[in-house]
């Protein structure tokens, strides 16, 4: 029987090596490293990274000497390579296919976060979160465990969520200029939670679904994962919005079922659209007949003193065409594990049947923690403790990046918790790899494209600052330094525990 799950075409996996030729590899001595070598590092960081997954057969050696325009034997050393490294396994009649190697972990495809008892050695910049802003936190919870008794004699499946968090999110929408209703409210488990529940609502697999591109990592996994079939996007050049002119052309090419977009403080690059463009991106949409999906969990976190647009959804405030996503992971804390969807009635009360075959409803405890929250002025002076945090480490980091690697560009955001930041012409993906035997996690570009886009790029949030961002840029320059004079990954030396 075979032993892989999936397969990866030629031209697929081709595609794939040839994004990460961001610079020729020379070995340190001034060596060119071999070909062969090249071809199984490229492979073994697809496999790595989860771009390439594990137990998919790779294509045979001919077919991709073929799209490689190589030899055939550069292909099969370089299969012997990773069969050597424990990357690859074959069998006769059967091919080849990935694997990893025995004790090492196995690769995911999203930022899932780093367990906290690796902290000691290792720099974690994977994931955009922040410790929870307290005492808000504690006073939430306390609130919450006031009116607890009330709901604990109920069954406790609240699967629009609870109707006091329904009405003051619905409240919070209405003092921002545009009427709501608590009816066009669900409460969700995370914006991720809200995303998945939207997808299977409205798309089918194989259909289209227009992205920023770049986007969020993990949004994007979930929509492949649910069979989506993505059209990505490009931001304007230097990152100064929507590119309207190149929307609307996709919208009535592709004619996407949806499309996915983060307006406020852009995830990875912190791009801010501007009120013109999120009413001409609803125009686009609603003639296109395509549903558009707005990400608001950074909306709150403004960093400096920069005017901001009205919500997408002011443009069509009856949510017939614009869905809204929001969360209070970004803004507040992500282990509440709170989010919601905003949308016309009639699809709220669609998504809360479906939910019935799906995890029923949202925690009640932490529902009632941030109306708790909410009622008070407990909400506005935690958001004030967490924009005050996420400044200070996003002015840390980007006075240790400017220090020890001048040569990366990147734009300062205005808000937000990420900063995208071009490597030098390097690869961020062995970059990446790099730095995490250096002692720094940090997330390479391509996570946050479509078919190996953005190679060129890691994205660094706003979670460390003071001499623990100067630490992580200086292990990222010398993992800078490794990719350029080619050092093999073996050769990279473990640093020492670091502690804040």
């Amino acid at each position: 029987m075979a032993q892989w799950t999936s397969a990866v075409g030629a031209s697929q996996l081709a595609r794939l090596l040839r994004s990460q030729d961001t610079r020729d590899a020379v070995a340190p001595a001034g060596r060119r490293i071999p070909a062969y070598r090249g071809l199984s590092d490229g492979v073994r960081l697809l496999v790595l990274e989860g771009r390439v997954p594990v137990a998919a057969r790779l294509p045979a050696e001919r077919e991709l000497a073929a799209a490689l325009s190589v030899s055939r034997t550069t292909v099969a050393a370089a299969y012997e390579a990773l069969r050597a490294e424990g990357f690859l396994e074959s069998r006769r009649g059967s091919g080849s296919w990935t694997a990893v190697p025995a004790g090492n972990p196995l690769p995911t495809r999203g930022l899932e976060p780093l367990p906290p008892e690796a902290a000691g050695s290792m720099i974690d910049l994977g994931c955009a979160a922040l410790p929870a802003p307290e005492p808000w936190l504690t006073r939430g919870v306390q609130g919450a465990m006031e009116h607890l008794p009330l709901y604990a004699h109920t069954h406790g499946d609240y699967p629009a969520g609870l109707p006091a968090l329904r009405q003051a999110l619905a409240d919070r929408y209405t003092a921002r200029g545009i009427p709501t209703m608590p009816e066009q409210i669900m409460v969700t488990t995370g914006a991720m939670g809200a995303v998945a529940a939207l997808c299977r609502q409205i798309t089918r697999p194989g259909e289209r679904v227009a992205v920023d591109s770049p986007s969020y990592a993990n949004i994007l996994q979930l929509m492949r994962d649910a069979g989506a079939r993505l059209v990505p996007v490009a931001l304007t050049d230097r990152l100064a919005g929507w590119d309207i002119p190149a929307w609307r052309q996709v919208m009535r090419d592709a004619a996407p079922r949806m499309a996915y977009v983060v307006a406020d403080f852009h995830n990875p690059t912190g791009t801010l659209a501007t009120e013109d463009q999120r009413r001409r991106l609803v125009d686009a949409a609603r003639a296109a007949g395509t549903v558009l999906v707005v990400d608001e969990t950074m909306a709150e976190l403004r960093l400096d003193d920069v005017e901001m647009p009205r919500p997408v959804c002011a443009f069509d405030p009856a949510g017939s065409n614009v869905i809204t996503v929001g969360s209070v992971s970004k803004a507040f804390w992500a282990g509440m594990r709170i989010g919601w969807v905003r949308a016309a009635p009639d699809l709220i009360r669609s998504l809360v049947a479906a939910r019935a075959f799906a995890d029923l409803g949202s925690p009640v405890l932490e529902q009632l923690a941030i109306v708790s929250l909410l009622e008070g002025d407990g909400w506005e002076q935690a958001v004030r403790i967490r924009r005050d945090q996420a400044r200070e480490n996003r002015d840390a980091i980007v006075a240790a990046l400017r220090r020890h690697l001048p040569d990366w560009e990147f734009s300062v955001p205005a808000g937000g918790l990420t900063l995208w930041a071009r490597t030098g012409g390097l690869s961020g993906s062995r970059i990446a790899e790099a730095g995490e035997r250096l002692g720094v996690r940090v997330p390479s570009g391509p996570r946050f494209g479509v078919d190996g886009a953005f190679e060129g790029f890691v994205r660094l949030p706003f979670t460390v600052s003071g001499a623990v961002a100067d630490e992580a840029a200086s292990r990222l320059a010398a993992a800078a330094r490794h990719v350029a004079s080619g050092t093999a990954a073996g050769e990279v030396e473990t640093p020492h525990s670091f502690v804040a």
